[in-house]
C-alpha cells in the first residue's frame, strides 16, 4: 500500500489545499505504480504546531519561516514519502 506523509505548519494550508496535495499525490502514485495502487493509497497531511519543529538546534515558528497562517503556503515544508516498502498494492 503506497503512503505518503506530509508535515506542514499548522494553520498554512486550506482544505482545498489539503484536497489538492492528497488528489496530486495520490495520481503520481497511480502513474508510478499503476491504476492497481489507486485504491488503496493513503496520503497522511500531519500539521505541527507552531514551534513543534527545528532545524540545526532551533525552533523554528510560521513567522520565521514566512508562512503565516491559512495562506496556502509552505506545502512542500518537510513533505516526504514512503511507498512502505511494499512496493504498491
Amino acid at each position: 500500500m503506497p503512503f505518503a506523509e506530509f508535515k506542514v505548519p499548522a494553520g498554512t494550508l486550506t482544505a482545498a489545499d489539503k484536497q489538492k496535495l492528497i488528489e496530486r499525490t495520490t495520481d503520481l502514485y497511480a502513474e508510478i505504480y499503476g491504476e492497481r495502487a489507486r485504491p488503496t493509497t493513503v496520503v497522511l497531511v500531519e500539521e505541527v504546531p507552531d514551534g513543534g519543529w527545528g532545524v540545526a538546534g532551533n525552533v523554528l515558528t510560521a513567522a520565521m519561516l514566512g508562512t503565516g497562517t491559512g495562506t496556502g503556503t509552505g506545502a512542500g515544508a518537510g513533505a516526504g514519502t514512503d511507498d512502505g516498502g511494499g512496493g504498491g498494492a
